[in-house]
Parts: C-alpha cells; structure tokens; sequence
C-alpha cells in the first residue's frame, strides 16, 4: 500500500523541532508497503497537493504532536487548522485518514471527531503498522489496542514492548531541512514517566512506568545521526534523568561509541550522585534544561515535585562546575500560589547564578491529571467541559496578570528573564543564527 505521514506542526518558535514520532511510526510499515513523509515546515501546500495528486496514497497517516503551544501568554491552537487540512485533503483524495500522536492521546474522542478521520490511534505509534496490515488484508482492524473508529468504540492502549524501531532516512526532505536549520535532531532513550506532577499529561501518554531503550542501539543512533550531518541532539525523554542510573548507561554508551556532537536534554534538579554531571559532560552533554517550575517549597509540595529546594541549588550547582549551560523553567500560577509564594520563588531565583530562566503563567489543564480533578471540584471547569481549546488554572489568591507584571518588574530587563519561549522576537534571532552556520538550542547566548 502506498502510505503517507504528515507532520502538520508549522511551530517554529523557539525553533522548528524535528518530527521524531514519524520515524517510528514509518519504522513499524512493513517493507512491502510504501511510505513517504511530509512535513509541512519544509513543503508549501501548493506542492503538498501536487505530490498529493502525484503520490496518490491509499492511507495517510496525520501526527498530532500539540494540541496548542500550552503558552498563556502567547497562546496558539492548532487543531482548527488541523481540521480544516483535514478537509482539503478530502477533497483531492479517498485515502484512509488515521490520525495519533501525543496530543491526539491527551483527547482523542474530540480531536477524532474534529478532524472527522476514518481511524484514530491512542498511544505510541507503533500499532500503525499493525492497522496497514489489516486494511493491506481487507480485515476490519476494530479490536486493535488503543484504536478508535467511526463508530466510536475505544479499546484500551497497551504500552509497545522492546526497544521500537526507528527509521533514519538521510535522503528525506525533512530530515535535511532540520540539518540547515541549526542542525538539530532527536533521540528517545526510554517511554513512561514515573513522576507525580499534578499537571503533565506524560503518565497518560506514554504509562508511568520507564520502559528503556538499549543505550547500545540509542548510541548506535545516534553515532548514525552525526554521521550524516546532525551538529546537535535533543533527548525527548520527559525527564533524562527520572532513572537516574539508565541515563547514566546512555552517557556511557554515547562516550564508548565515539558520539562527538554536543547535546541537552530534560532533567529534573532531585538528589544526584557525585559527579553525576561531569559524566554527563564527559559523554557530550552541553546543554542541561531544568524542569524547576517553583523555588518555592510549598508550590513543590503542591506540584508534588521529586526535590526540593535544596536540591535545586545543589544540582545546579553540579551542572554550573561541570561546565554545563543551564536553564530553569518555571510554571507559575498553581494551586495555591500567592504573592507570597510568587516572591519567595523570585528571591530564591535570584540567587540562582550563571542560567537562563523561562518563565510559563499558568498551567493548562488536561484530563487525566490531578489539576483537572482540583479545577473541576473548584468550579473551574465541569465535568462536560471542552478542554481542546486552552483553559488554564486560575489561582484564587493571586491573578495571572498580576504574576505576569510582579515578574516581568522582578525581571528589570535582564535578558536573561524570558517570558514564555521568548515569543516572535526570539525565533526571528534563532533563525538568523542558524543562518549564519550556529546550531543547537542557543540559549546559552543569554546566560548571565
């Protein structure tokens, strides 16, 4: 069967971020169909509907990766034009249109209806290739894992077993248009998350307990993306270093295999054996992301982060010795936030030395999550409410307005106080880097 994958994603703030998941969905198609990926950031529509026309595949396969930019400040929502792609697409082709991804998991029933498609897949990706195999077959694919069809029956996503397979196709369009700007791709080192957040859909996307990739066949990966012309990587973990000792196995596998090219990833600033970050440093890690969200105890509590303040400052600390770029990403506007917790995060913040700090007002509620359950007994929202477009958690003492100006004043124009992703601004001055041969997230231009 002839089968297409679209990326749908046009975001390119901060920077355009590679479709990873499309490399292992067209990875679990067996040789004997035909797969062509479309990423929507390199190709105009004028010539998707002309390779469309061309291509005439049977099945084509969308990847809703967001389901909006989760950013209050600026805030986008993609599924609208999601939809109305959907549409056009209709209108030039009778293709089975299946549709998936991360944010299509978080609510599948409203997207799946939003973008009126014939199949709608829940979960990982992977049981993509066992639809194609039953449409190949003329069987009716119903009782599928995690499959929704026109008839709205839903069966119950299992978690992919072993390490997935993932396709790396250096003659791709796509894949050496994220080359030419800036030189970033991605790797998965494991799936499931075994954090308590009150906020984050990741334990309903992926399940709460890690599933790990050999760090072998990761560096293997990874040593083949640099190899045809990747200058940086992103681990896309939800958190790196949730397991401590498989990231440690990672960092281990990428030194012994002659992986040279810087790369970041996601941690979480808990308890950190000695040393921890020079290993990191020592196998390539240039760029540490800390998922903080407060530096105020009671808001950890409440977030139920895995550390503390103390621990904060030390793993810091540790990643600043190592030589490390640090970052620290902050979600303000939980439950419970008041001015007073908001200034106590500040003051902490502020002694924290040499990093950037990005800061998101307030949190978007999904279901699935323990703010959804606080939204909901709060008033906030009601157990029929639609959460496709953007509602975000109201903190009863303290309005995100208020947050965002007590912020933006303790911020006195220091540019290394970023609100959101740095909105328009800073994508325009990514790109002219990436212009001019720079790679990797850039950020670290901003460290003060």
């Amino acid at each position: 069967m002839r089968i297409l994958l679209i990326s749908p994603n046009t975001l390119t703030v901060p920077y355009p971020v590679y479709p990873l998941g499309l490399d292992y969905v067209a990875a679990s198609v067996g040789r004997e169909h035909e797969v062509q990926i479309v990423d929507l950031n390199v190709v105009s529509q004028d010539d998707f509907y002309e390779l469309l026309a061309g291509y005439q595949p049977e099945i084509i396969g969308i990847t809703c990766r967001n389901i909006d930019n989760t950013d209050a400040g600026e805030p986008l929502y993609f599924i609208r034009q999601y939809s109305e792609f959907v549409r056009a697409i209709k209108e030039k082709s009778n293709a089975v249109i299946v549709c998936g991804g991360a944010g299509f998991t978080i609510l599948p029933e409203e997207i799946f209806r939003e973008l009126d498609a014939d199949y709608g897949i829940i979960g990982e990706g992977e049981r993509f290739g066992l639809l194609v195999d039953a449409l190949a077959r003329g069987q009716d694919p119903g009782d599928m894992p995690g499959l929704l069809t026109k008839n709205r029956t839903k069966n119950p996503p299992s978690p992919w077993q072993g390490t997935p397979a993932r396709v790396v196709d250096n003659q791709a369009e796509h894949f050496n248009y994220y080359l030419q700007k800036g030189g970033m791709l991605n790797l998965q080192t494991k799936r499931g998350c075994s954090f308590q957040c009150i906020y984050c859909p990741y334990p309903h996307i992926e399940g709460r307990k890690h599933r790990f990739f050999d760090p072998n066949e990761i560096a293997d990966t990874a040593l083949a993306l640099q190899k045809n012309g990747a200058k940086y990587f992103f681990i896309t973990d939800s958190t790196f270093n949730s397991d401590i000792k498989h990231s440690l196995r990672v960092a281990a596998a990428l030194k012994r295999s002659g992986v040279n090219i810087p790369w970041g990833a996601f941690f979480a600033p808990r308890k950190l054996p000695c040393e921890y970050f020079n290993k990191m440093a020592d196998a390539g890690l240039s760029h540490v992301e800390f998922g903080t969200e407060a530096m105020s105890g009671q808001m950890l509590a409440t977030y139920r982060k895995p550390f503390t303040i103390q621990d904060v400052f030390a793993a810091h600390e540790q990643a600043v010795k190592a030589g490390l770029h640090v970052a620290h990403y902050f979600l303000l506007g939980g439950p419970g936030e008041t001015g007073e917790t908001l200034n106590k995060s500040l003051d902490n913040i502020e002694q924290l030395k040499k990093s950037v700090f990005f800061f998101f007002t307030g949190i978007r509620i999904y279901p699935h999550t323990e703010i959804y359950s606080i939204a909901l007994q709060e008033g906030q929202i009601q157990k029929n409410s639609s959460l496709l477009e953007p509602v975000y958690y109201r903190p009863k003492a303290i309005s995100l307005a208020t947050i965002e100006a007590l912020v933006e004043q303790r911020a006195n124009e220091r540019i290394n106080w970023i609100a959101g992703s740095g909105g328009a601004k800073a994508a325009a001055t990514v790109k002219r880097m990436f212009e001019k041969g720079y790679s990797g997230p850039l950020w670290e231009y901003l460290i003060r």
